[in-house]
């Protein structure tokens, strides 16, 4: 099977190129000025094609949870959003802390058959923190690294073993970095706006201190580790000093951690309560700081989609989580690449090339030779985000009515179209 992307700019990772772009057997098999072929094309005049997004931070619900999201539904949103690639947490029910519970999510992938879906192991049994599952089975049945999201591994022991056994596999550590001691019931960012609402804060300090331990143990070992959603201004530096000293460690942060600030939470609404929490202008400054200086590897959503029930109850009470799948990049662009922040380039690798890289992924570029999948977006294209619209089952967004540029008109996965708007 064959097809023609005519006339648009393709972003490569050497810069913006005015190509066309010939797909066969879901391979990118040319990229020329003038490619002229026999068969279906697609125009992509005043578009831009890029490598399709690789969200290698996604709760997708099933098993267990499918009120909330199920493979399908975040399967279909994740397309219409431009991931191409989904890599699942384990906090599901049951937990996929082994090779049955991965086999059953890769099948349920195929058998839906939109978006690659990668699923992520627990890192111990149950998630509990006490002793590690069998990985070398879990990696045979395809997960591409190891987290408890959600819960921080709070023994110092286990995380190291953890780490060693994830290596010896070729997998890595996706480290929740919180102390809950020292969150406490927490449920805003703790400052001068926990104080103003009367909601229980959460301190810099929880995240930046497992943080440090998670450093310090792949320092030690000389193993990488990865740091998830980062939100602190000190922890953006904890990793920036490790980086400079070599340490093998890589880090992800989410676009509600440098679009908004806490100011979000004086009006109670529940859809702007997440883990870690948004916190105040210095850290969002310096969020977008360590993603301009690579400090910050990737951009990803954590997307984490709740029923109704979930969110229209008091602050307190309310699950955290946002929804975010369908508008990571749209923001992203908007904020990062419209605003002056970054280039085009530099966007693209943060949310495609280098989770590539970092869990060792076919994809994440546009080269000869490379999977295709593929993204063509409209950057004229202004609309307003709207989670009515949204076709996950999460309606949880704190971005309802922000304008944003950036539409995703296709979506490609090894060259077949799964999403056209």
């Amino acid at each position: 099977m064959k097809l023609l992307v005519k006339n648009g700019t393709v972003v490569t990772e050497k810069g913006e190129i005015k190509a066309d772009l010939l797909v066969e057997n879901g391979k990118i098999a040319k990229i020329a000025s003038k490619i002229e072929e026999n068969c279906k094309a697609i125009d992509a005049s005043g578009k831009h094609v890029l490598a399709g997004l690789i969200d290698m931070h996604v709760h997708l619900r099933e098993p267990g949870f499918e009120g909330k999201e199920d493979i399908e539904s975040g399967s279909k949103a994740a397309v219409k959003g431009g991931v191409t690639q989904v890599c699942c947490m384990p906090n599901t029910n049951p937990v996929c802390d082994n090779a049955v519970v991965a086999s059953y999510i890769k099948h349920r992938a195929q058998e839906v058959n939109l978006c690659k879906i990668h699923p992520i192991g627990a890192i111990t049994k149950g998630q509990q923190g006490e002793s590690l599952p069998d990985i070398g089975k879990m990696k045979a049945a395809g997960v591409v690294a190891l987290s408890d999201d959600g819960k921080s591994v709070d023994n110092s022991l286990i995380m190291r073993l953890a780490m060693e056994y994830a290596a010896d596999f070729g997998l890595r550590c996706l480290c929740h970095c919180e102390d809950k001691s020292l969150v406490d019931g927490g449920v805003v960012n703790e400052g001068y706006n926990s104080t103003l609402t009367g909601l229980k804060g959460s301190p810099r300090a929880a995240e930046d201190i497992m943080i440090a331990r998670d450093i310090a143990l792949s320092e030690s070992l000389g193993i990488p580790v990865h740091i998830c959603h980062v939100s602190t201004y000190s922890g953006v530096e904890i990793i920036r000093n490790a980086k400079a000293r070599g340490v093998k460690v890589t880090a992800e942060t989410c676009p509600h951690y440098f679009i908004l600030t806490d100011d979000i939470i004086t009006g109670y609404d529940t859809d702007t309560k997440v883990n870690p929490p948004v916190r105040e202008e210095k850290d969002k400054n310096a969020i977008i700081a360590g993603l301009k200086d690579g400090t910050l590897d990737c951009i990803v959503t954590d997307h984490a989609p709740h029923s109704l029930k979930d969110k229209q109850v008091e602050y307190n009470l309310a699950a955290f989580g946002i929804s975010g799948i369908e508008t990571s990049f749209a923001l992203s662009y908007t904020y990062l690449v419209k605003s002056g922040v970054m280039s085009l380039c530099e966007l693209m690798d943060r949310m495609s090339s280098s989770p590539a890289k970092i869990l060792g992924l076919e994809g994440g570029v546009i080269e000869e030779g490379a999977p295709a999948d593929l993204v063509i977006a409209d950057f004229a294209e202004k609309y307003v985000i709207d989670p009515a619209k949204f076709l996950s089952k999460g309606k949880n967004t704190p971005f309802k009515g922000f304008e944003v540029y950036g539409a995703i008109k296709y979506t490609l996965v090894d060259g077949a179209i799964k999403y056209k708007a």
